[in-house]
């Protein structure tokens, strides 16, 4: 149960239900002892048996409390049946044993109610902060996770948390005490007949343990094995195009059902280890009552050392015992696998992001004079990708980046907007390092278009607010008008709160990079970084889009990384990148004089 003092966190702001639970829980194991207790004296008015008290009892001290409470019991029995009739007696009785009863039960839903908050809360809290840690983990941890496994820690796995919270507390506080009560009422009963049923506990603890010995390693390769089937769902989703284009839905559903068919056989060798911890533990329950109905027996029928009453009332105790017992059991396979799931929702919670704000970074709110790459190198696993690289870029000049595909190009714009860390060298802007600013305010100065038009599943208006929340719908126009969007977007039915579905999916390749344009326009950085921003157009949405662009870049520092050459021939500067390093730079109009690298590129695209 560590994982609850890891948890605690979470837990001590519901503090207040937690302990409004455990009072309600003592009172509940209370009144289910007295409850039991309560019987006997109803059996003894039945059969005639309880002790004459004609005297009203003194209290002598907590030394002497049974047998005051034993004659207090009697002498209203013996008086209410001396005046009314031994009838009025049995209907005391009987009003006595419903009252505490309705007591039990009262505080039983007591305890659910307000650990019902306390799990609940936790529930939400716990979600929150792993979204918010999703969101906040550098964009390098999702390339070696699955998305599908990241869904199932955050769902699955922080339900099964919350539902080992309630076991928890019945596991430390409600049976415990249940049991506690009820071997103090037993061993007031009888001493010799308590300790002979001991004798038989020891060796179900030992049985019941050894069945939950391994729950927690079966439990986790349940958990993980979902993370792997809604890793495949999630991916079908993304990629259903792709999949029906290349008649793949065999391969994918056999991949999928592979997985089913392994949550279901480790799903059923854990249901079934916890299921046999109900008849496991009342088969060895039933073995010690009846063990306990054949010595006790011999004690009322042989001995006489023991009442009817107090026998039944002593059976009814034991039996007492088997449903918390049993309840026990089950949650202790319950704290298991809470155990095996708060491992992996807190390996997500305890990842250290590497991209973390350093303690005394600075805000920066403004771009004066210039952008610098300085001698960076970067890897993402052996290989480097840059190596050696320099780069100036002044305010209000647009410098692009163009090479053949895997020369470096995109790793330059995940270094600038600081998705990853350069190895070696600094980038600095107005000569402070990245590194020694805050990320906020590093992507407040910059806006950025990629080749992926990522969009929401929500309207037109709300995807362009994300550059920047508090605009009005006029501002939302203009920088739709500024994109090229408008035309298209005050034609469709809702105009700008017209849902676009999912990823933009109702809108054409075109449309989408010109609503992603409208958001960078709508947030006017100082910086824009477009990460081959036409590649994937036909010539006429290409030819739209460029002059969204264009519009867009006016008196604005620009970073462009180009694929199709057509788009950046007006650049201040033209860098032209092989295999992480620069080889040729300069205008358009000179770097076609030098008849190199660039030339090549030129003639192996045709301009229209």
């Amino acid at each position: 149960m560590d994982y609850i003092k890891k948890l605690s966190r979470f837990i001590i702001p519901y503090k207040r239900y937690g302990i409004l639970n455990i009072i309600s829980n003592i009172f509940y194991a209370l009144f289910s002892t007295l409850a039991m207790i309560s019987l006997m004296p109803m059996i003894n008015v039945l059969f005639g048996e309880g002790k004459k008290v004609t005297e009203k009892p003194i209290y002598e001290g907590i030394k002497n409390i049974k047998s005051y409470a034993e004659d207090s019991i009697n002498y209203i029995i013996t008086t209410t049946s001396e005046e009314y009739g031994a009838q009025r007696s049995l209907l005391y009785m009987i009003i006595l044993i419903i009252s505490l009863f309705l007591l039990k039960n009262l505080f039983n839903y007591l305890g659910l109610y307000f650990i019902t908050f306390l799990r609940n809360g936790v529930l939400k809290d716990l979600r929150n902060e792993i979204y918010n840690k999703v969101t906040h983990l550098p964009i390098s941890y999702y390339s070696e996770k699955k998305k599908g496994d990241i869904i199932a820690r955050i769902s699955g796995d922080v339900n099964e948390v919350k539902n080992s919270l309630l076991a928890v507390l019945e596991l430390i506080v409600k049976e415990p005490l249940t049991i506690l009560f009820a071997i103090i009422a037993m061993f007031m009963i009888s001493v010799k007949l308590t300790i002979f049923v001991f004798l038989f506990i020891p060796v179900s603890g030992f049985i019941i343990s050894r069945i939950g010995k391994s729950l927690k390693k079966k439990s986790n390769r349940v958990q993980t094995e979902q993370g792997i089937f809604l890793s495949t769902l999630e991916e079908t989703l993304s990629g259903l195009k792709v999949i029906k284009g290349f008649n793949a839905e065999k391969k994918f559903n056999d991949e999928f059902q592979k997985s089913t068919n392994r949550f279901y056989n480790f799903s059923n060798i854990l249901m079934n280890r916890q299921n046999l911890a109900s008849p496991t533990s009342e088969v060895l329950g039933i073995i010690t009552i009846a063990v306990l109905l054949w010595y006790g027996g011999s004690m009322v029928l042989v001995d006489k050392t023991l009442s009817g009453g107090a026998f039944i009332g002593y059976i009814g105790l034991a039996w007492q015992i088997l449903t918390p017992a049993k309840a026990i059991s089950k949650a202790s396979y319950k704290v298991k696998a809470g155990n095996a799931a708060a491992d992996r929702v807190l390996e997500i919670l305890n990842t250290e992001s590497p991209l973390k704000d350093k303690p005394d970074a600075k805000v920066k709110s403004d771009f004066k004079s210039q952008l610098n790459i300085n001698n960076i190198s970067f890897k993402y696993e052996e290989d480097y990708v840059l190596k050696n690289f320099n780069l100036n870029v002044p305010k209000g000049k647009s410098v692009a980046l163009v090479g053949q595909s895997g020369s470096g190009k995109s790793t330059i714009a995940n270094l600038v907007t600081r998705f990853y860390d350069v190895n070696e060298g600094s980038i600095s802007i107005d000569g402070e390092n990245i590194k020694g600013l805050t990320k906020h305010s590093l992507r407040n100065l910059m806006g950025l278009v990629t080749q992926d038009s990522i969009l929401f599943n929500d309207t037109i208006k709300n995807n362009v607010l994300l550059g920047k929340e508090d605009a009005t719908n006029d501002e939302v126009i203009d920088a739709l008008k500024i994109a090229n969007a408008w035309e298209f977007v005050k034609e469709l039915p809702n105009g700008i709160d017209t849902n676009i579905g999912d990823s933009g999916n109702k809108l054409s390749g075109g449309q989408k990079q010109r609503l992603s344009i409208a958001r960078a326009v709508l947030k006017n950085p100082p910086i824009m970084i477009l990460d081959e921003a036409t590649s994937a157009l036909d010539t006429e949405s290409e030819r739209l889009v460029q002059d969204a662009l264009e519009n867009m870049m006016k008196n604005r520092t620009s970073i462009v990384i180009a694929h199709r050459l057509s788009t950046i021939q007006n650049a201040d500067l033209i860098v032209v990148m092989q295999k992480g390093e620069i080889v040729e730079q300069g205008t358009h109009t000179e770097l076609l004089t030098k008849q190199g690298v660039y030339k090549k590129l030129v003639e192996m695209q045709s301009f229209e």
